[in-house]
């Protein structure tokens, strides 16, 4: 299974540790296209990437994906169209909203088409995993 993880870049790195957390157990399940969001030093990676090559490069990721899951607590504008482009394709998109955190966007909460799922901490996420992946 091909996992395509989205998490806020330039939006905020707010949950980086979440995500590195969230693309390990992901990897239970198949291969994560985008391990490098759970990187530290991911500005200093894409850096020396072209806007128009990061686009291409993970629209292409996007469009092999069996599945995406997005973390959605930080708001990102890549990772709304992430989630748009995903559901124009057919492809089944989890989204993972960390409870008390502030409000997420009704675009997202109020779109049926989407599955969302709260959780308060990282250790509650392989029991969601593993009834997603069943």
């Amino acid at each position: 299974m091909k996992i395509y993880f989205a998490a806020s870049i330039r939006g905020g790195r707010d949950y980086a540790r979440d995500y590195k957390i969230i693309i390990s157990q992901l990897s239970a399940y198949g291969k994560v296209l985008t391990e490098h969001i759970g990187e530290n030093k991911l500005d200093d990676q894409e850096e020396n990437i072209s806007d128009t090559a990061i686009f291409e490069r993970d629209t292409g990721w996007l469009r092999e994906s069996d599945i995406i899951v997005a973390e959605v607590t930080q708001p990102s504008l890549g990772v709304g169209y992430e989630i748009a482009l995903g559901e124009s394709l057919g492809i089944r998109i989890i989204c993972l909203f960390k409870q008390k955190s502030g409000n997420l966007s009704a675009m997202i909460k109020g779109n049926k088409k989407l599955e969302v799922l709260e959780y308060t901490s990282v250790d509650e996420l392989p029991a969601i995993f593993k009834q997603v992946f069943q």
